[in-house]
């Protein structure tokens, strides 16, 4: 009998792994340092999310957001369109479920060819979404379920990739407004040009530089004028890494940090990558896993003060 037990109780182990890994699980989970606190940015609730696939698709490499009518998108790395569920009460994530996964396809329906399928950067524009690239660079315009519609007119330098410090360090990035159209960076700064140096590339009113080191992973408008940067700054040698939000005015295009999040000070962070506004104060950034099992997708709620 106890050897049975022990049999039944492995089995139902064994089941229970294979259901977490198959199903998608939301963990409360802590980025801040002790004694934190901010003048501008109240980090409100953090959460992991864990799934392995949905629809046949991996889950994976989460690299931007967007929110439209309640909905929130997500765009991987791999060329995958997923879309979350989002609910919140008090200011924090109560829900957030995985409803649907799309592979990205061109106009013919047909998946892209794997160096066309690096998506990085998310926006929508009315009821579509925005889409920008990196090894073939390039912003298009999707539907709600991942079918191309058509490319975006952008600047022709942008195009290139042998304008890009690499294949992997072009259009990271990317917001919308009526006023500037297409806002995108690339995420590095172009070739010839200082290290630290960034440009934002508007459709409608040219180029804003600022000065900050890192890379720009993700653009969002906080007003009319004022537009969101998350910068990401990683060391292979220390394995430091540092992320900072930090706003720009387009008008006198001064920019001023907004919250800088350091793992040598004791932020438990992972690879920012993602940003969105869901209301009119409150933002949702999410962390690339880079499909390892050694990161981590999580989600920060956070509102501007």
């Amino acid at each position: 009998m106890g050897k049975d037990k022990g049999f039944i109780l492995k089995y139902l182990f064994f089941i229970f792994i294979i259901y977490i890994s198959l199903f998608a699980k939301l963990l409360d989970y802590d980025i801040k340092p002790k004694g934190f606190t901010s003048k501008t940015i109240n980090i409100l609730d953090v959460k992991e999310f864990k799934a392995s696939k949905k629809d046949g698709l991996k889950v994976t490499e989460i690299s931007d957001l967007t929110y439209i009518d309640r909905v929130l998108y997500g765009v991987s790395d791999q060329g995958f369109l997923y879309l979350f569920n989002l609910k919140k009460k008090n200011k924090k994530i109560k829900k957030l479920v995985l409803k649907k996964a799309f592979a990205l396809k061109t106009k013919k329906g047909k998946r892209f060819k794997h160096k066309k399928r690096d998506a990085e950067g998310l926006e929508h524009i009315g009821k579509n979404l925005l889409i920008s690239f990196e090894r073939v660079p390039r912003i298009a315009k999707f539907s709600l379920n991942g079918r191309k519609i058509k490319d975006m007119k952008i600047d022709k330098k942008l195009l290139d990739i042998n304008s890009y410090r690499s294949p992997n360090k072009a259009l990271e990035s990317l917001a919308y407004s009526k006023k500037y159209g297409i806002i995108t960076a690339p995420e590095l700064p172009l070739r010839g040009t200082d290290i630290c140096e960034h440009t934002l590339f508007s459709q409608k009113k040219g180029r804003f530089e600022f000065n900050a080191c890192g890379s720009i992973t993700a653009l969002e408008f906080i007003d009319k004028d004022n537009i969101m940067v998350l910068l990401r700054d990683y060391s292979y040698v220390t394995g430091r890494l540092v992320i900072t939000l930090l706003s720009m005015d387009l008008n006198s295009a001064k920019s001023k940090i907004l919250l800088k999040m350091d793992s040598k000070k004791g932020w438990n962070i992972d690879n920012f990558e993602g940003l969105t506004k869901i209301s009119n104060n409150l933002y949702l950034i999410v962390s690339d896993d880079n499909d390892s099992i050694f990161q981590k997708t999580l989600f920060v709620l956070f509102e501007l003060i």
